[in-house]
């Protein structure tokens, strides 16, 4: 369950116009001084700003703050990893194999049950959720850019601040998970251990390389057949207006990228050699949701699955209470292959109740947004602005919070708030101050913010 490592063509999302059309634009603050205001797409690779329109339609609202709340479930995902229940202490150290350290830098001592739940529900649908918010503007940002322009954009949004965060965040944020083990946890130390690791910690922003990857499938795609994407747009907007229909072709397909991958590899391995982490079950369940997104873009945001007045909102309670009945299904058939090999058919159910309780939660969140996110919120504009740049940087902010927190005896539902609250000021007035230096706006994938004179 390694999700400290979430993260960015979140930045994808963008911005629309009244009428559903968008110019692609990731997860950023907006661009002073332009002639209109501007909006950002939504977590990560996708930093051109789109045009703000002064209304924006209905469904290009809901998803701007579905773009907030999901940075927030991010955010609160990490700060309370350090106090799940289910982790037992760790035993080896820095450089001991399987690094459990990766997912859980810090386990502090006390911990709450309900941690775990809430972690285990983030687990299954989250990562997918914001490969599909990714997809949502590719297809408008390709037919603006053309496909070098495109990739060119691709390289400088994800690639740069990839590579900038794990040469320097990422050192910078594990640091405590060695301190809490090492008998001597110097500086000098902790870099020899560091780099003599048979891999390169990615921390959370392993999203990012696998976000620009797709970006480059798609556009490989678009290169060699350019009406592919818009009769996935087609195809999409038909059988989105039909819920229940595209649910069951999305967990059908979804099925077939992730369950063999999962037999074979367990639904948890995650890499131990090399520079980019991948975790062997589901780089093919991203990819399915990542074209999903694209599709639904290319089909036009304003129609089919996820239109304002569309089905999916009127009944989101209906996808609430099936997103909690797949978790839990999931739940209980999985805890049968937790204590050794199970039976194959058992490995096979628990697989399938995975992918199943991935698409709903997607829909389910989505759903929400479109029946409660209809209106315009000062914080939640802000907060979706600067989502993608949240992601990169919140990360150093949670461990050490956690680290700090370890002396302190208090309860963990008190710590956890804590760890929240500070990384999300930290982390955002941090971000405010780095946009108006040029050069480091660009390395966390941000276009610079003038100064008032």
């Amino acid at each position: 369950m390694q999700m400290d490592n979430l993260p960015a063509q979140f930045a994808q999302l963008p911005s629309f116009s009244l009428h559903g059309r968008y110019r692609g634009v990731p997860m950023n603050i907006p661009v002073a001084g332009s002639k209109s205001a501007q909006w950002p797409l939504m977590f990560a690779g996708n930093t051109s700003v789109m045009a703000r329109t002064p209304v924006m339609s209905r469904s290009s609202l809901a998803l701007d703050n579905l773009r907030a709340v999901v940075i927030l479930i991010v955010l609160a995902f990490h700060s309370v990893l350090a106090y799940v229940s289910w982790i037992p202490a760790r035993a080896g150290g820095f450089d001991a194999p399987p690094y459990g350290w990766r997912a859980f830098p810090i386990l502090d001592s006390h911990r709450w049950l309900g941690f775990d739940l809430f972690c285990a529900w983030q687990d299954v649908y989250l990562m997918s959720l914001m490969f599909l918010l990714s997809g949502l503007f590719v297809y408008p940002s390709l037919a603006r850019k053309k496909n070098w322009g495109f990739v060119r954009d691709r390289l400088l949004r994800l690639g740069v601040p990839f590579v900038f965060g794990v040469i320097v965040l990422v050192p910078i944020a594990e640091y405590p998970a060695y301190a809490v083990t090492a008998p001597e946890p110097g500086l000098a130390d902790y870099f020899r251990s560091y780099i003599a690791l048979p891999f390169l910690p990615n921390g959370q922003l392993w999203f990012l390389w696998q976000l620009l990857a797709l970006n480059f499938i798609v556009t490989g795609l678009n290169s060699v057949a350019p009406n592919a994407l818009k009769t996935l747009g087609r195809w999409s907007a038909h059988l989105g207006r039909r819920p229940l229909l595209y649910l069951a072709v999305l967990i059908a397909i979804s099925a077939i990228a992730y369950v063999p991958l999962a037999l074979a590899f367990t639904p948890w391995a995650w890499s131990n050699s090399g520079p980019l982490a991948v975790q062997f079950s589901r780089p093919l369940l991203y990819c399915v949701y990542f074209f999903a997104g694209v599709g639904i873009g290319a089909g036009g945001i304003d129609e089919g699955l996820v239109a304002a007045d569309g089905d999916l909102s009127k009944r989101w309670w209906l996808w609430l209470a099936a997103a909690l009945a797949a978790l839990f299904a999931w739940m209980g058939v999985t805890f049968l292959t937790l204590d050794g090999p199970a039976p194959i058919l058992v490995q096979i159910v628990s697989d399938l109740g995975f992918v199943v309780a991935c698409a709903a939660g997607c829909v389910f969140l989505i759903a929400a947004s479109l029946r409660f996110g209809l209106k315009r919120s000062s914080p939640l504009a802000s907060l979706s602005a600067n989502a993608y740049s949240l992601y990169l940087v919140h990360y150093v902010f949670v461990v050490w919070m956690q680290y700090a927190l370890l002396a302190l005896t208090v309860s963990a539902v008190l710590k956890a708030p804590i760890v929240f609250t500070v990384t999300l000021i930290v982390s955002w007035f941090i971000i405010l101050a780095v946009q108006r230096v040029p050069l480091g706006a660009r390395l966390i994938g941000l276009r610079p913010t003038p100064v008032a004179a």
